[in-house]
């Protein structure tokens, strides 16, 4: 949620800076809505303050035995015209308030302008994508995987874009997410299982909804609705709390299975475990003062990195073009791995700094100082392992010519084997 505030005094900047979103037309309906509701609140004060006067001159009157008659009928003519305008001040911060929670952050002068994928800027390679003297197979021909990845089972059990991960393939899966946890409780991220069923509040909390409902399963019976990322759960960890400064920044490292309907994807990556309706993840999420949001953003980035780094995954990183950020974030990273079988880069891993509007819609606060007022807090997240992709990127970086993958040594400790096939 925007500060209403700042858009009021600052109108030119915020309306230009979200005109780069294609929001702009949206605000200025907001404006206009807020304007109106500013002009109905001193005429419903300056009528209950008439309406009082005048109940006040009726028991005066009636006191004095005197006719209150006129009086009478001037109070109940204040009433209906008080509450006519109350129905017209609810129906326009109704309308105000719905226009406010749909208008995405505003975005970083750092974020290029563009609406697409291509509109990115990368901003580093690290590592050569690996020379094969033989035709890379993707993760389903690999001899190694094949039988481990069973599409059929989980279409018959499930339906299309669910499936069993089976062997070494299962216990590569439990590695990756044992050594992702361990490694961000080394950087100071508190590990967390949290819910994976919420409640509406929080997916809008975290800026998801209204916008992404149709990528959400919902379970209407009990009014919940099933995580497509742990930042959900994370992000309402510390909703309507007043925290102290000197508890921040706050860091967690949460695991979750996450499911998301991908609606609008037909015909795109339906092959393999790509992208699946269910899959493993491990995220990121940190509550910082705002003046350490940027450095936090850049410390979140680097652990993405390292991970990626580790696994032996040839990976670019790039700065996220403004009309592909997703409501919530102001800034975005994506780091996109090397796939051989598709020869190009695709998003494994992204982090957000997301500023106040996720702290705004969630009421998470911070003191400065004791005794002072509260202010909100900023908050990012960013993804450790989107745990089927890495195994993709895994798989087809370290194949080898007879079908079998080395496994990354860093997963060994972890219970992952040397190898597969």
């Amino acid at each position: 949620m925007l500060d209403l505030k700042l858009i009021r005094s600052d109108t030119k900047r915020i309306k230009a800076a979200l005109a780069r979103r294609g929001a702009g037309e949206a605000l200025d309906e907001l404006l206009e809505l807020d304007a109106h509701r500013r002009t109905i609140l001193p005429e419903i004060e300056g009528v209950r303050a008439r309406r009082k006067s005048e109940s006040e001159k009726i028991g005066q009157l009636k006191k004095a035995g005197e006719d209150a008659e006129s009086q009478i009928a001037q109070v109940h003519e204040l009433k209906a015209n008080l509450e006519k305008l109350e129905t017209e001040l609810a129906e326009v911060e109704e309308k105000r308030d719905r226009i406010a929670i749909t208008l995405p952050n505003i975005p970083d002068p750092d974020a290029p302008d563009g609406f697409t994928d291509e509109d990115a800027v990368e901003i580093r390679r690290v590592g050569e994508p690996p020379e094969f003297s033989f035709e890379p197979r993707n993760h389903l021909e690999l001899e190694a995987a094949r039988d481990l990845i069973d599409m059929e089972a989980g279409a018959r059990t499930s339906g299309t874009r669910f499936t069993y991960l089976k062997g070494d393939l299962a216990m590569l899966e439990l590695s990756l997410v044992q050594y992702a946890m361990n490694l961000l409780r080394e950087e100071g991220h508190e590990p967390v299982i949290p819910p994976v069923l919420v409640r509406e509040e929080a997916l809008v909390g975290t800026g998801l909804l209204p916008g992404d409902r149709e990528q959400i399963y919902e379970l209407p019976k009990d009014q919940l609705f099933l995580v497509g990322t742990a930042e959900v759960p994370l992000a309402s960890l510390h909703a309507d709390q007043i925290l102290d400064a000197a508890d921040l920044p706050l860091r967690y490292g949460g695991f979750s299975t996450c499911f998301r309907r991908e609606a609008g994807a037909a015909g795109r990556d339906t092959r393999g475990i790509f992208r699946v309706h269910q899959f493993d993840k491990v995220e990121m999420f940190s509550f910082v003062e705002p003046d350490g949001a940027a450095d936090e953003h850049e410390r979140i980035l680097a652990i993405e990195e390292r991970i990626l780094t580790e696994l032996g995954l040839p990976y670019r990183v790039v700065n996220v073009a403004v009309g592909d950020l997703g409501a919530p974030a102001a800034k975005k990273y994506d780091c996109e791995a090397w796939i051989p079988s598709q020869g190009r880069y695709r998003e494994l891993t992204s982090c957000s700094n997301t500023t106040d509007y996720q702290a705004r819609r969630l009421s998470c606060r911070y003191r400065p100082e004791p005794k002072a007022g509260t202010e909100f807090v900023n908050t990012l997240n960013g993804t450790a392992v989107a745990v089927g992709r890495t195994l993709i990127a895994i798989l087809e970086n370290h194949q080898r010519e007879d079908g079998s993958v080395a496994l990354p040594e860093v997963l060994r400790p972890f219970g992952a084997p040397e190898s597969i096939g």
